[in-house]
């Protein structure tokens, strides 16, 4: 895990040493272990390494293979253990111990389709000064981030946005995606970001820049094909399939060199890794696994830990408790923006930086995460309206009434969420109405496909579990975990995120996913042998959740501040409205303006260049 640097000079001249090392350095917390350059015609690569597997400096990058190639790379290849044994056998030879190496020898036999033998989360850049190329690839799921972005004289691509900003006079920003933040909550549903002229590669997609001519070429590797066989098995067999690669994902997830812990908030995803984890690590290393909780409140609607404690009772783990109180997040909140250099969507995102914090202190270097498991498994509760549209007669009525039995959902608030999720009009009336503080101007830029979209979709699961996946839910969460992790230099793995997993999870009939009203059916029937029924059959679940209006209490003074002094608010906001409406404003949708207020205050962003 590690962070990496990249300028093209478009002049076809030798990019100065001191650009690409204060690009470099400004990723220094990704990668604190070593670092490196090198240097090819108008190619400069950096790199930051945090060192988890082959902790020698044979693990060094960037990393020259056959003298033909050079790499430099942030992630891991999972899988690179029974990699390294094919490409043995086909006649590759390695000096290391590393994921590094195998990833350039596969490279050098399958060619830009070695991405599809990989098992893992990655985003690399590979010079092939055969073919005067670099070849750039983040994983599937988009777990890794690129960024990238074009000026008059460099093409600049790198691990975060601060690496791109010195090349532009000013922060400017993209106004598309500050209003699909604030109207409907979307982050990085898009190749854009928050920074007008700086994109992100897109999960599961390569691209291959011509070194001669500057010219690049974007493709996509990977669509999540469906196993149209488990449609036919049976709940059993269901559970049997989905427990095998479950297991099997957080095994190769648990190799590292250096000792691994988990993140453990109290329900069903980080409850299962934790179990399973923890007995196959003190198998394996005869310690007890680290697992580290988030205490937000002792108010019962907010307080996890008594799931927790239930959860380890007799398990070989070391529980670390951390204060997420609303005096920790103020005092942190001004950290988590520099670092997230994006608003995100609830101070709950602060918490996570607590936890990330507290690993490092305590010298855990690799955690596992149960993102994926909702977007997966149906753990939503949107999920409800598409499945029940896809019913007929007294199913879609017998579905009604278990959904409200076994869920969290009243008559009333599934009711609204089957209306809201699934008629554009009403979704669009309610947008506008809690968008009152948005000049009309503004909020008609926000993109009439996305809304379409995000109806539409809801009335086929199967594409609505894509675009989750792969746009609107998973990769603001993948964002924030990225940012988060990587400011203390923490590596985060994500078992349900095996693309293995995945294409299971997506795969096996709706009906074992949500059953009887329960979401996350085949999970809990999967787990329920190993783990407290109070944890496997619980309802509610808050994660790293804050009582937000509680929050507010403490920072009213400080947004009507930032609102007074704010050249967004002025340029895009309705003042007469704002002013007689904050008092009512839903508070997501507060803390939305409030964090944007502060990402701009942060990063000294203008609204126009």
């Amino acid at each position: 895990m590690c962070g990496i640097s990249g300028i093209i000079n478009k002049n076809q001249q030798s990019v100065p040493k001191d650009l690409i090392e204060q690009t470099n350095n400004l990723i220094l917390h990704r990668g604190p272990d070593s670092f490196g350059y090198f240097f090819y015609k108008n190619l400069g690569l950096g790199h930051r390494r945090l060192a988890i597997i082959d902790l020698s400096n044979d693990g060094c990058q960037p990393m020259d293979y056959m003298g033909r190639y050079v790499l430099v790379f942030n992630g891991e290849i999972y899988n690179y253990i029974e990699l390294k044994a094919e490409l043995s056998i086909i006649g590759y030879e390695f000096i290391s111990k590393s994921d590094t190496e195998v990833i350039l020898a596969a490279y050098d036999h399958w060619g830009i389709e070695c991405v599809s033998h990989f098992n893992g989360m990655w985003a690399f850049a590979l010079l092939d000064m055969e073919k005067d190329v670099v070849f750039i690839s983040r994983d599937r799921f988009g777990i890794k981030p690129v960024y990238y972005c074009s000026t008059k004289d460099y093409f600049v691509f790198g691990s975060e946005i601060k690496q791109l900003l010195p090349f532009f006079e000013k922060n400017i920003v993209e106004e598309s995606n500050m209003v699909d933040y604030l109207a409907v909550g979307l982050e990085d549903h898009t190749e854009s970001t928050f920074f007008k002229g700086i994109k992100k590669l897109l999960p599961s997609h390569s691209m291959t820049i011509n070194l001669a001519d500057g010219s690049n070429k974007i493709n996509q590797y990977f669509d999540l094909p469906l196993n149209f066989d488990f449609k036919n098995l049976t709940e059993s067999e269901s559970i049997e399939s989905f427990k095998k690669v479950f297991l099997d994902a957080i095994k190769i997830r648990l190799r590292s060199d250096v000792k691994v812990g988990t993140c453990l908030s109290g329900g069903l995803d980080s409850s299962a890794i934790t179990h399973y984890a923890s007995k196959m690590y003190f198998e394996q290393t005869g310690e007890k696994f680290m697992a580290f909780h988030v205490v937000t409140s002792e108010d019962p609607l907010f307080n996890e830990l008594p799931f927790v404690e239930e959860l380890i009772k007799n398990l070989p783990v070391e529980l670390v408790k951390i204060d997420g109180g609303p005096e920790a997040v103020r005092e942190n909140i001004d950290k988590v923006i520099w670092c997230q250099e994006e608003p995100f969507g609830s101070p709950s995102i602060v918490l996570q930086f607590l936890l990330m914090k507290k690993a490092r202190e305590l010298n855990c270097k690799v955690l596992l995460d149960g993102q994926g498991g909702d977007e997966t498994l149906l753990g939503y509760e949107r999920y409800y309206p598409s499945l029940f549209l896809g019913l007929t007669g007294f199913d879609r009525v017998k579905f009604f009434v278990q959904v409200i039995r076994h869920s969290k959902l009243g008559l009333l608030e599934l009711l609204k969420y089957i209306l809201y999720f699934t008629n554009k009009g009403i979704r669009l009336n309610f947008i506008k109405k809690r968008s009152f503080f948005l000049k009309k101007e503004t909020l008609n830029k926000l993109s009439s496909e996305i809304l379409s979209e995000l109806s539409s979709n809801y009335t086929n699961i199967e594409k609505l579990q894509k675009q989750e996946l792969f746009s609107t839910q998973l990769p603001h969460l993948l964002r924030y975990e990225d940012k988060n992790s990587m400011a203390f230099a923490i590596e985060t793995r994500l078992p349900f995120l095996d693309y293995r997993n995945v294409i299971n999870s997506l795969s096996i009939p709706y009906k074992y996913k949500i059953n009887k009203g329960w979401s996350k059916y085949i999970l809990r029937k999967a787990i329920q042998d190993d783990i407290p029924d109070a944890v496997v059959w619980r309802k509610n679940k808050n994660g790293f959740e804050l009582p937000e209006l509680k929050m507010f209490e403490s920072l009213e003074n400080e947004f009507l501040e930032l609102l007074e002094n704010s050249r967004i608010v002025d340029h895009f906001f309705d003042g007469p409205a704002l002013k007689g409406g904050v008092s009512k404003m839903d508070p997501r949708v507060k803390w939305r303006i409030y964090n944007l207020l502060k990402w701009e205050k942060v990063f000294n962003v203008k609204i126009h260049e």
